[in-house]
């Protein structure tokens, strides 16, 4: 491990994070015969999906938030399956709305339960075609999206309020695709992904980020944050923190939401589920995640839960979502073209590209740029400031 002052090693691969994004790129760099260091601000590797064993009740916990690996992409699955052994799990979500507990996605027992009613598949779907409200074109915005697609009283009980809440805005200003990233369903299927590779590491993600990191060829330095005049004499920086950190924020700040988790521990099962979200606007928080729910091969008499807000993220504070609203959107524009003039780093993963990217994408982006790296460095040519356009 590098020492606290140690600057980019001369002719060799520096990567700024220890995330999903920096760990791949650092292994596919390392197993082509590349020297590669890794320098990391925080004291862990993994970024956000990083988890740890609760001393107290001794639950895996995820300390950033949820989450659940899925894909549809064999070479991603095989390559995660490399350096953790993965668990099968299916991951559902419950939210609590007007005093009655629902399942989330949306799906037939859901809207059977929200109306009172007992219908078939395709009853309700006729029946809910009745309550969907379509304007002149496609869907401009989340609330346009969710009136098309499930109607005004589904998407008051079920997203308004915790899309508010969320994003600390009105859903008219946001994105339509926030949405459309939700299914509806005409089934009783309760599972929140559908797709074909799903589970979470026996021992966590931070194992299995670590094992990412165990080659010879990698060097690692936790507990420092990098700045670009570090990265003098790197042949190739790869830049996984924010866009606008590179350049000092000089044009501003990119605007995020961060997060902030209240922890408590109890006996017994808290709420019979992982996930618990909380529609309703008069309670401040979004939801609650019980951790032991994660590893279902395990047993533990006490429990980990955490309460989650959203709010604005300020200096000091972990990004987790890029807002992209229009003030956004145009200070990106600036950076972009900032960074197309930069030489010899190119950004990646859901920061450096201003881009909410679920884990098995920024995996598989960190695959392309990679092999894209050697592909550019054999022909003698420079990488592109983003191998994948953030816009």
């Amino acid at each position: 491990m590098a020492g606290p002052g140690t600057t980019a090693d001369p002719g060799g691969i520096l990567v700024a994070g220890a995330g999903l994004s920096g760990a791949v790129i650092a292994r596919c760099l390392a197993e082509a015969g590349l020297r590669v260091q890794v320098v990391e601000a925080r004291d862990h590797v993994a970024g956000n999906c990083h988890t740890e064993r609760d001393p107290e009740t001794g639950v895996m916990v995820h300390r950033y938030g949820p989450h659940i690996f899925h894909t549809e992409k064999a070479p991603v699955w095989d390559f995660v399956n490399r350096f953790a052994r993965f668990m099968p799990y299916r991951h559902r979500v419950r939210t609590t709305v007007g005093g009655e507990v629902y399942a989330l996605p949306v799906n037939l027992g859901t809207i059977n339960q929200f109306f009172r009613r007992a219908m078939r598949p395709d009853e309700a779907r006729a029946f809910v075609a009745g309550l969907t409200e379509t304007g002149d074109g496609p869907p401009r915005n989340f609330e346009e999206q969710a009136l098309a697609m499930i109607g005004a009283d589904l998407y008051r009980a079920f997203f308004k309020s915790y899309t508010e809440k969320q994003w600390g805005t009105p859903p008219a200003l946001l994105p339509a695709a926030i949405l459309k990233r939700l299914p509806l369903r005409f089934s009783y299927d309760d599972s929140y992904f559908s797709h074909r590779f799903q589970g979470i590491p026996e021992q966590g993600y931070t194992a299995m980020v670590t094992a990412m990191l165990d080659h010879p060829g990698i060097t690692l330095q936790l507990g420092r944050a990098l700045r670009r005049e570090d990265t003098a004499g790197a042949e190739q920086v790869f830049w996984s923190g924010p866009l606008d950190g590179w350049f000092g924020h000089r044009l501003g700040r990119l605007g995020y939401r961060t997060l902030d988790f209240e922890h408590f521990t109890a006996t017994g099962d808290w709420q019979g589920c992982p996930v618990m979200n909380y529609g309703d606007p008069e309670v401040p928080w979004t939801r609650i995640t019980e951790h032991k729910h994660f590893a279902p091969w395990e047993e533990h008499a006490a429990t980990f839960c955490s309460r989650e807000t959203s709010r604005a993220c300020g200096p000091d504070d972990i990004p987790y979502y890029p807002i992209r609203l229009v003030r956004e959107k145009a200070l990106l524009a600036d950076y972009l073209a900032l960074a197309g003039a930069e030489r010899g780093v190119t950004f990646v993963g859901r920061l450096g590209s201003y881009r909410y990217l679920d884990m098995d994408q920024c995996i598989e982006e960190a695959m392309e740029v990679a092999r894209r790296y050697l592909e550019a460095r054999r022909q003698g040519r420079p990488l592109p400031a983003f191998v994948h356009s953030p816009v």
